[in-house]
């Protein structure tokens, strides 16, 4: 998994609390897995696995910050960042052509319920800032580049 900064997990919280009570279900916790694609834990194994059917922050916060520890300690010695990142641009690359447009973010964005538009977020701002080459698209080089420097700051 690639690292969220506390910030993008609280937003991550604040969307899937749909009825705003301050607790995420383990249905809405099983849901968010399933998006990103972290089939791991059956709803039996995920409740499990957590130990109660809510979670409020500091509990969402832990449980993420386990599963990503056990994602870690589970790689062998194959895996590695670059083959991540391919995987990352594909979810994003939803035509295949090998480029990351704006719409193409937006979309994938929306899906992942990470768009909200009070926040005033502008796709094509975004990939500008890490378009190296000026034309107006993320190819893997790029996309890479973006997500290196995120996770390091």
């Amino acid at each position: 998994m690639s690292p969220l900064t506390s910030r993008d997990l609280q937003r991550i919280f604040e969307k899937l609390d749909m009825n705003e009570d301050g607790l995420v279900s383990l249905e809405e916790l099983k849901w968010l897995l399933d998006k990103i694609g972290y089939y791991e834990f059956s709803p039996d194994e995920l409740e499990s696995f957590v130990g109660k059917k809510n979670l409020d922050l500091n509990g969402f916060l832990f449980f993420w910050e386990s599963i990503s520890k056990q994602n870690d300690d589970n790689r062998g010695p194959g895996d590695d960042v670059e083959s991540d990142l391919a995987e990352a641009f594909k979810v994003f690359d939803l035509d295949g052509d090998g480029f990351i447009t704006s719409p193409e973010l937006e979309c994938v964005l929306k899906k992942l319920h990470l768009w909200d538009d009070h926040y005033g977020r502008d796709c094509s701002a975004m990939i500008c800032a890490y378009d190296t080459n000026s034309d107006g698209r993320l190819d893997f080089q790029e996309f890479k580049n973006m997500m290196l420097l995120a996770s390091s700051s």
